[in-house]
């Protein structure tokens, strides 16, 4: 596809997961140009990422090198690269914030780290792998203009999520909660003042039909275009 975005996926590639093989059909079915970047090579965003038009942060936690992840969520954020981010990418995308916008240092994910003091991401209720929950979204936000839906449908493979207590802050700091459950939980997160900046804790591309591109996708290319 000529003249279309180059796409740097984030994340440790195993043709196991199914998330990972996943994430390649729904890129290669928009016919854009992307290559998989693994965590403990990212080293200098700054040279690393800068062939970049977008940057996709994989499922896939824990990754292979944690701090190569959150330098590139923090590299997209400080630099306008549009991003987007499902499951582990949605945890990752928390951290970075609590740890450099918030200043609190030591946020952490308790997946890696569960006795840390201050766990930005945390154990949810129950395990979400392998189900299909819906999303309910707010009014007004990207992700309900993106949508154009009240409501969804969408596959999980987590069961770590945004700790509840730190919510409120990270909304004060600019990233909001876009999607929740039926429980009121955080599902989807939202930068705004960014041209693409969003994270789900599902896995949009998991689906069965790649004859077009997931309304998130179609989105978050536009925005890399």
């Amino acid at each position: 596809m000529s003249g279309s975005p180059r796409i740097g996926v984030v994340g440790d590639y195993g043709e196991k997961r199914e998330t990972h093989r996943a994430t390649n059909a729904e890129l290669e079915a928009a016919g854009v140009d992307f290559t998989w970047i693994a965590t403990e090579g990212i080293g200098n965003p700054a040279r690393s990422l800068a062939g970049f038009d977008g940057l996709w942060i994989s499922p896939g936690s824990p990754y292979v090198s944690g701090d190569g992840a959150l330098a590139a969520i923090r590299f997209a954020r400080e630099h306008g690269v549009p991003l987007v981010g499902t499951c582990g990418g949605f945890q990752h995308v928390v951290v970075e914030m609590a740890r450099d916008v918030l200043g609190i240092v030591d946020a952490d994910h308790a997946e890696t780290n569960p006795g840390a003091e201050h766990l930005a991401v945390t154990p949810l209720a129950c395990s979400l792998e392998g189900q299909s929950h819906p999303v309910r979204l707010l009014p007004g936000t990207r992700a309900a203009a993106i949508y154009g839906a009240a409501e969804v449908v969408e596959p999980y493979y987590c069961s770590f999520g945004l700790n509840p207590e730190l919510e409120p802050r990270l909304e004060a700091a600019g990233l909001l909660v876009s999607g929740r459950d039926e429980n009121g939980s955080a599902r989807v997160v939202e930068l705004g003042g960014h041209p693409f900046f969003v994270a789900t804790l599902y896995v949009f591309q998991a689906r069965d039909d790649y004859s077009r591109p997931h309304p998130l996708t179609a989105a978050f290319l536009a925005a890399a275009g």
